[in-house]
């Protein structure tokens, strides 16, 4: 049984859609998820979209992994103390309670699929702070009410 909310009986998304046919703009970085699980235990993955430098703040996940793979463009993420630079192709994961950020580098346009596991309050959040069109603000009270902690600022400053 297909446990996909947004199509019954097949997974296929053809390139350059998303599930719910609305991006959700952040500034200049937008938001197209690519799988709403049907509950908050399944899988979320979006594509995040970057026209320049920059990223959310440090932060952590009380329930959930989150995986990051390259699609386009230069990117440095942060798992607790470890710094990676990551390019097209490669991945990596963030544990649950472990802090991280990211943080498009390169110039252009940057790419990320990042899949959350279990999506938890992630769909939710996004729809939220998309409204303000602008990356997350820093506020703990937000970040909290989403099952998230901020523990630091951005890798690089806006």
């Amino acid at each position: 049984m297909n446990n996909l909310a947004w199509l019954p009986e097949t997974a296929y998304l053809p390139a350059g859609t998303a599930v719910d046919s609305a991006p959700y703009h952040m500034g200049d970085a937008t938001i197209d998820f690519k799988i709403i699980p049907a509950t908050d235990v399944g899988v979320l993955v979006i594509e995040n979209t970057l026209q320049r430098p920059g990223g959310p703040a440090r932060h952590l996940h009380h329930a959930q992994e989150e995986w990051f793979y390259v699609l386009q463009g230069d990117f440095l993420i942060e798992v607790g103390t470890q710094r990676q630079q990551l390019t097209v192709g490669d991945a990596l994961l963030a544990p649950r309670e472990v802090p991280h950020a990211w943080a498009f580098t390169g110039g252009g346009t940057g790419r990320l699929l990042i899949a959350f596991l279990p999506a938890g309050q992630m769909p939710a959040f996004f729809q939220e702070v998309s409204k303000a069109n602008a990356m997350p603000a820093p506020d703990p009270d937000l970040w909290r009410a989403y099952g998230m902690e901020l523990v630091g600022p951005p890798l690089l400053s806006p």
